[in-house]
């Protein structure tokens, strides 16, 4: 069963996806076609149009940042996966009420759906690195409840 917070961070990443095609397309008609999904009544609306509408306000910012943690051009960086990036580095970078574990899950979950084969790998590796410059507090806190 998919919650409704996995289901609005697949919607938001079809809709960053759709964008990175189109970035002319604005982003009230990418929700418009996403609400035509029939599964779309079962996502967090609230959290759907947060990640949505904040990544592409913030695209060329959260990209800059993103692009620091891998060695790729960006044009080797598949769609789906930037989608993902993006996503995940807005949720670590701006909503810390959200653990950087479940946000990191969440996105390596998503790139196993709609990513290439070993996608998720990439996006790990990256978030890893972000989420540990981000939230440095909350990752030695983790770390150390790991270890006892």
């Amino acid at each position: 069963m998919k919650t409704a917070r996995r289901r609005a961070r697949e919607f938001a990443v079809q809709g960053i996806y759709e964008w990175e095609l189109n970035p002319e397309q604005p982003a009230s008609l990418i929700e418009k076609h996403l609400r035509e999904n029939d599964y779309f009544v079962k996502a967090d609306e609230n959290l759907f149009r947060t990640i949505l509408y904040g990544v592409l306000k913030d695209a060329a910012a959260l990209t800059k940042q993103v692009s620091r943690y891998h060695e790729r051009s960006e044009d080797e960086v598949s769609p789906v996966e930037k989608a993902v990036l993006l996503m995940a580095a807005l949720e670590l970078s701006q909503h810390p009420e959200t653990p950087y574990p479940v946000i990191i899950n969440e996105a390596i979950e998503i790139t196993k759906t709609f990513g290439g084969t070993d996608g998720h790998k990439f996006v790990n590796g990256v978030l890893d690195k972000l989420a540990a410059d981000l939230r440095a507090d909350e990752v030695a806190s983790q770390k150390a409840r790991r270890q006892s």
